[in-house]
């Protein structure tokens, strides 16, 4: 890939002299924003399609996904774990329960809290879907080898830590 832009694109320092470079000398495909919402949305719109077949939706799909590796959450920590808005995620729950895929229980000391746990036929369907999510997590890491793939996975934390810390 050609280099588009050969001066410093992660500027630190706020030199008053020096100027921020342009769209248009960084270049989108630079840009990792935008490099992100590109993966993001193919990741989404292949998985969406390889989820009809199971009668489920990328938001059912995520909210069992994170119900699979936790004990209990809120709806509200499943809306943030599955990156689903809330009103999506409580129309999303609605129709998991009517499947009988998880339950709500208000919790003991406070009524207004509802816990959200996976069920056994939730696993299973859960369990059924992620060979096929697998199988495209690899595709889009082919070429790339284990060390790679765990530095990604250290800078992206650092980019998620810098967003939760400055609120972005």
């Amino acid at each position: 890939m050609e280099e588009r832009f050969s001066g410093t694109v992660l500027r630190r320092k706020r030199d008053e002299n020096a100027k921020r470079p342009t769209m248009g000398e960084i270049g989108l495909n630079h840009f990792a924003p935008y490099l992100m919402n590109r993966l993001m949305a193919r990741w989404n719109a292949n998985l969406s399609e390889e989820l009809r077949e199971y009668d489920m939706t990328t938001a059912k799909m995520r909210a069992l996904a994170v119900l699979s590796v936790s004990s209990s959450v809120t709806i509200n920590e499943l809306s943030v774990f599955a990156v689903t808005e809330q009103s999506t995620m409580s129309r999303t729950l609605d129709s998991l329960e009517q499947q009988g895929y998880i339950r709500r229980q208000p919790r003991a000391e406070d009524m207004r809290i509802r816990d959200v746990t996976i069920t056994e036929e939730g696993r299973a369907a859960f369990e059924k879907v992620w060979p096929t999510m697998y199988d495209l997590f690899l595709q889009m890491f082919d070429g790339v080898d284990e060390a790679e793939y765990r530095s990604f996975i250290s800078t992206l934390h650092k980019v998620l830590h810098n967003i939760r810390k400055h609120e972005i």
